[in-house]
């Protein structure tokens, strides 16, 4: 830790100094141990209001910066500043990037193969499905996958990601030793194995409702793209979605049932202009990721006595939906969704319209 490091700590503890201000204080002081010591007049001078310049001389009465770091390492938790050579470089780009990061884990330089995965809390059985199929497509393509640690999709992600034989990130909304929620506890835990806990947040910040929408640019930031499972019309993913958009990342969005209140959010992002993601392959594509050898077999995907009878009765043809629905006893309502489940799997294929091919062989008994 270099001696600026510590005031780096130091004024990310003072309540209402985010990037903006921080960049404020280096332009005016040049050094933030400068800034540190400078009078209510001085910060004001620097561009902080009255009450940041406040709080800044209250801080500093019962902190002392040459502390943090012994009591970050008492905790397990490490940090980066804009000024650290491992800051992870694709968050650098956004419009303000956190000054400090904290973290439990480790960041890698092959972290900057990454891909968030958000959605909603009230995830459905589909929107199960795909996220964890998703999650582990990218981790056993060598991305990290990226998420928030809530419940539903997130959690969902997380796992699927480590399950998958990959790494994954968690972006909270608390500070890193504040796990929210606390179910996920042990998921956390694990995270910290293989990948990391992030937060710009310092340690012991309790989780609050206006700490999440900021946060959530650091899930798009960190992340090539975006992609939303399911959410509903005033989802926190939209918010993700929103601020990949004006930071210039790609966004994918899963289709679902007009009928769906969890798909409504996906629908209106695809409306918009979002990609539609049936097959996790449209992301590494779409994205021009170089895959690392790790990819996961299709082979490993499991496949119910429904799609086994599907996978039957197409043969190696090329059929059409309604010529596959002849050979089945499935209501043509029924066999579309089954379909849609299974392209989205990478199962089988869909060609000019509504004609479907099984990807490879199968072993359907």
């Amino acid at each position: 830790m270099s001696g600026e490091d510590a005031f780096w700590l130091a004024f990310s503890n003072v309540r209402g100094i985010g990037a903006v201000r921080f960049r404020k204080l280096l332009n005016f002081f040049g050094e933030l141990s400068v800034a540190w010591q400078a009078d209510r007049s001085e910060l004001i001078s620097a561009g902080l209001t009255e009450k940041a310049a406040d709080q800044v001389i209250e801080t500093r009465k019962s902190l002392k910066p040459q502390n943090l770091e012994i009591e970050l390492g008492q905790k397990g938790i490490k940090y980066l500043t804009w000024n650290s050579p491992g800051y992870p470089r694709y968050l650098l780009e956004i419009a303000q990037p956190p000054p400090v990061l904290y973290f439990i884990g480790d960041i890698l330089p092959e972290d900057d193969l990454a891909v968030a995965i958000v959605g909603t809390r009230n995830v459905t059985k589909y929107g199960r499905q795909i996220t964890h199929d998703t999650a582990a497509y990218l981790a056993g393509s060598g991305i990290t996958v990226v998420s928030g640690l809530a419940r539903g999709v997130d959690g969902i992600a997380h796992q699927a990601a480590m399950e998958g034989g990959g790494r994954t990130f968690a972006i909270l909304g608390s500070g890193v030793d504040v796990i929210y929620p606390p179910e996920h506890r042990k998921l956390a835990r694990e995270i910290t194995q293989h990948g990391a806990l992030i937060s710009d947040y310092p340690p012991g910040t309790k989780p609050d409702g206006i700490n999440f929408p900021p946060r959530n640019r650091i899930i798009s930031g960190l992340s090539r793209g975006t992609v939303v499972i399911e959410a509903g019309e005033r989802s926190g993913a939209l918010i993700t979605a929103k601020f990949a958009l004006e930071q210039g990342r790609d966004i994918f969005a899963v289709p679902g049932s007009v009928l769906s209140q969890m798909s409504k959010g996906t629908n209106q992002l695809i409306a918009e202009g979002a990609t539609p993601m049936t097959n996790p392959v449209i992301i590494t594509d779409t994205l021009n990721l170089a895959r690392t050898g790790k990819e996961r077999k299709t082979e490993q995907v499991e496949i119910s006595a429904i799609e086994k009878n599907i996978l039957r009765v197409m043969g190696d043809e090329k059929l059409h939906i309604d010529e596959i629905c002849a050979r089945t006893s499935l209501s043509i309502e029924k066999l579309t969704a089954e379909l849609t489940m299974m392209e989205l799997r990478g199962i089988v294929q869909r060609e000019n319209g509504m004609e479907y091919q099984r990807v490879q062989k199968w072993d359907i008994g």
